[in-house]
């Protein structure tokens, strides 16, 4: 990004004014806007300056900043100092700034923030003078100093940590804010000797030196593990880089008449509309989201201080009115004064997202529109998973608080590393930590839920995990976390690392054991919601279901018809196994017609019930896909024993199974291949799906069968398919002197079939890509051995997603598109859908949308994601939304 000399690279806020308003994120980030649109309003923001988010990359790609930026901040400081009253470095009436990170998109807690900078040997007894307080002063300049070697020397927080808690034993203090003034001065003392002994260089006195630093670090902080990682989650782009705000220190560590805290205009979690939040007095702000200290509910300010609460609610009013959404709001009380530090969109959970969107509606707040543009898809989620079950016996361990909803058992684990490392294996686990910090990221995205002993409802494990739909349950104060020994304690039980426990973060809830989850039920907001979503779209939505429970599911989440059901799923148990293992294994076409006679009632009877679960709705069920040695044991022993259950000898048994072994059975014997080598299987099918259909048409149930040939790479292969499927309906129709109307079409999931779909369109009525294959045969490699690299791939920025999760565009979907525009040129009506994984992602489906496809077909639990999407690009399609909004 380059420097333009046209644009400031520095922006003003204070004394009523500002020189940026709340439209200006992408230069000023979320902070900086919110502070000057703040100073706008009126609303009592201690002064400061913003840097520009566009010197971020210049500074991280040259290693240093733009020259006429230092001018650009002397002025800003001298503009403050003017405001303030006060004078940077100054040994009288020292003026202290803190210095924080602040992106476009809200990261809390990814980057860093340096707070009562400025402070030195000089400084810190003006400060002493000025206050009339000593040991605020030195804690603050205990605080800074530990801050300042952490993020701008890269020094372990755990080394300080450990020199305060000595001191703290050798005083007999049990709090920081408890440690007489001469022991926080050889903290002070400690800790610079630490500095400068692990950096080889004395700690800066020099408060222009120290600021330059800290800027450099903030700025640096965007290329953090946790930030990039962050990113990723959230799909935030790298290239927007973060503005870095100084503001003038304003101290809720003075005493008993000063604090500091979080409020949001309504509950996060549960989207109540009432203030909510905590705040601790005699502190400052990094003391409420660490956890280090226990704070009060934001109700009790009331009692202790009441014309501050009401002045903070009258705020919470005046901003949530403003910006027309719930407010996340950091504030610091000085003396009795209180002053608004940040306000931002609030994260929140998904259940809370849709209560306020409704709520906000009913108050006419905002439109529906907006209602349905507000809540990214992929919350929906959390609405979506098993609650534990209430009857089940449950051993509660602990309560804490309810910090994220939803439930989760996992096995204990207490390191992030672990925790990331174990869950890449396919492990199921829970972080327990004392408190989390943003250096726990990857692990607390990694585990199912995340537990700590420490902290209140705005603590960092809280946001993080409210953030990305994760159960929390945080400030479990009866537990001991013992990080080193990789257990916890509580209440004369020890939970070693690897026992499961089950956290409830609806009721704040703790038990032993892997406790049983029942499906979550939804309330009136979630159908009312959906219902809007349904008004609003056009692309229609379906469900991959293989069997009648899956269907049913479906249905009841919204699903219009079947888009993918897989055949082969219903033969992987029982005696279906054991007659398509006969099947396999026989010789000529008379062994296996005799074994598919087996199985010809149970897919008759399982498309039956499937037809009558979506009764009305279309049902696209695929034909035999996968290669028939997925149907063989591989196992010495287990090959034994099915040879002796089918009357073959184990050597007999050994030369079938390897005689159907692949070098690549992916691009193997599967798929159409196999109806066109044994074209009986596909007979069989084809009678199965065509007898359930005439029954239930005969007892008056609307049926609509589409029959998909699987792996289609020649027009040849489906015209022989299709041939077989019409000539097996037609000697239905007429033993059951009954007709059903029904589509032939196929799946587009090979390089070859996109790019002559307008030849298969002249056979096929409807196409379906499976872009699962289509991903793995355009990309050239397998998910299942793709995890060995891809994680590399995507660490080192050579691909953006992992293609598995995230449709690739610029390549398969060139492919899906080229094949949309060459079958419907030849057969306009060609009915077009989308049924692999990415069915259910937003991208993908707004994607399918602006193609103009009929539908997408995803799994049961993604299909009320599916709808919101659709409505979402209907609304981007009409200019009403922008398509990043409700995504971030």
């Amino acid at each position: 990004m380059t420097d333009s000399y046209s644009n400031p690279l520095v922006y003003f806020f204070g004394q009523g004014r500002a020189d940026g308003t709340a439209g200006m994120k992408d230069v000023l980030g979320g902070k900086g806007a919110s502070l000057a649109e703040m100073t706008n309003l009126g609303i009592p923001v201690p002064p400061g300056f913003t840097i520009s988010s566009t010197v971020c990359h210049t500074y991280l790609d040259a290693g240093q900043f733009p020259p006429r930026l230092r001018a650009q901040v002397e002025t800003a400081l001298q503009r403050l100092e003017a405001a303030s009253g006060r004078q940077f470095g100054g040994s009288a009436e020292p003026m202290l700034v803190s210095v924080r990170s602040g992106a476009a998109v809200s990261m809390p807690g990814m980057m860093e923030t340096i707070l009562n900078l400025g402070l030195n040997d000089v400084t810190v007894a003006g400060l002493e003078a000025q206050s009339g307080n000593p040991q605020f002063a030195w804690d603050s300049y205990r605080r800074f100093v530990q801050m300042y070697g952490s993020v701008v020397d890269g020094l372990p927080r755990k080394a300080f940590d450990g020199i305060l808690e000595r001191h703290k034993t050798d005083a007999g203090a049990a709090r920081v804010i408890d440690l007489p003034v001469d022991a926080l001065k050889s903290v002070v003392a400690d800790f610079k000797a630490h500095v400068e002994q692990e950096t080889g260089r004395a700690f800066p006195d020099d408060p222009i030196e120290q600021l330059w630093g800290a800027i450099a670090a903030v700025f640096g902080s965007w290329n953090t593990k946790r930030a990039v990682d962050y990113r990723k989650l959230h799909d935030i782009p790298d290239a927007m880089g973060t503005a870095v705000n100084i503001q003038t220190m304003v101290f809720g560590n003075l005493g008993q008449d000063s604090g500091t805290g979080v409020a949001f205009t309504r509950d996060p979690s549960t989207g109540a509309a009432e203030l909510y939040g905590e705040y601790l007095i005699n502190a400052q702000g990094e003391d409420v989201v660490a956890g280090t200290r226990d704070p009060e509910p934001i109700s009790t300010l009331g009692e202790q201080m009441p014309q501050v609460f009401a002045e903070l609610q009258q705020m919470a009013v005046t901003l949530e009115r403003h910006f027309r959404d719930v407010q996340d709001m950091e504030f610091t009380i000085e003396r009795g004064r209180l002053y608004m530090l940040q306000t931002r969109r609030a994260q929140r959970s998904g259940r809370a997202a849709i209560k306020i969107a409704c709520d906000m509606v009913d108050e006419k707040s905002i439109s529906l529109e907006e209602a349905v543009a507000r809540i990214p898809p992929n919350d929906l989620d959390q609405l979506l998973h098993p609650m534990i079950d209430p009857s089940a016996t449950l051993d509660l361990l602990t309560t804490g608080l309810p910090a994220s909803p939803g439930a989760a058992s996992g096995t204990a684990v207490f390191d992030a590393d672990e925790a990331e490392a174990l869950a890449r294996e396919g492990a199921t686990v829970i972080l327990v930590r004392r408190e989390t910090n943003p250096e726990d990221f990857h692990g607390m995205v990694a585990a199912k839920a995340i537990l700590t002993a420490r902290g209140g409802m705005t603590s960092h494990a809280a946001v993080v995990a409210r953030g990305m739909g994760k159960p929390c349950v945080s400030g479990a104060q009866e537990i001991t976390v013992d990080e080193e020994r990789h257990c916890f304690s509580v209440n004369g039980r020890e939970i070693k690392r690897g026992e499961w426990i089950t956290v409830d973060g609806s009721a704040g809830n703790v038990y032993l054991g892997q406790a049983a989850l029942v499906e979550p039920e939804l309330d009136g907001d979630f159908s009312r919601l959906l219902g809007w979503a349904d008004d609003l779209r056009h692309l229609q939505v379906r469900v991959n279901a293989d069997t009648p429970a899956d269907a049913h599911r479906g249905r009841d989440f919204g699903a219009e018809g079947i888009g993918l059901c897989r055949t082969e799923h219903m033969f992987f148990e029982g005696d279906r196994l054991s007659a398509m293992r006969e099947m396999i294994v026989a010789q000529d076409h008379e062994g296996r017609t005799r074994a598919l006679t087996k199985i010809l009632p149970m897919q008759r009877s399982d498309f039956e019930a499937i037809f009558r679960a979506m009764e009305g709705f279309p049902v696209t069920i695929r034909l035999l896909d996968p290669p028939l040695h997925e149907f063989l044991p591989s196992n010495p022993d287990e090959i034994a024993s099915l040879a002796e259950e089918l009357g073959k000898t184990p050597a007999e048994m050994r030369r079938i199974v390897e005689g159907l072994e692949e070098v690549n059975p992916m691009l193997g014997l599967r798929g159409c291949r196999l109806g066109i080598m044994y074209p009986e299987i596909t007979r069989m099918q084809a009678r199965a799906i065509f007898e359930a259909a005439c029954t239930v048409a005969a007892r008056k149930g609307r049926v609509m069968p589409e029959v998909m040939i699987p792996l289609t790479a020649t027009v040849v292969e489906f015209r022989k398919q299709a041939l077989i499927v019409r000539e097996v309906a037609e000697e239905v129709f007429r033993e059951r002197q009954i007709t059903v109307p029904f589509l032939m079409g196929t799946m587009i999931e090979l390089p070859r079939a996109a790019l002559t779909a307008d030849e298969i369109a002249r056979e096929a009525q409807f196409f379906s890509f499976g872009t699962n294959d289509l991903t793995q045969t355009t990309w050239g490699l397998s998910r299942d051995d793709a995890g060995r690299f891809l994680p590399y791939y995507l660490q080192h920025n050579i691909i953006d997603h992992d293609p598995f999760e995230i449709l690739d565009l610029d390549g398969v979907g060139k492919l899906i598109q080229m094949a949309t525009e060459l079958g419907r040129k030849t057969r306009p009506d060609l009915k077009l859908g989308l049924c692999g994984e990415h069915g259910g992602e937003p991208s993908t489906v707004a994607f399918c949308d602006q193609l103009g496809m009929n539908y997408v077909s995803c799994s049961p639990y993604r299909v009320p994601i599916a709808r919101l999407a659709a409505a979402q690009e209907a609304l981007a399609q009409r200019g009403t939304m922008d398509r990043t909004r409700a995504t971030v």
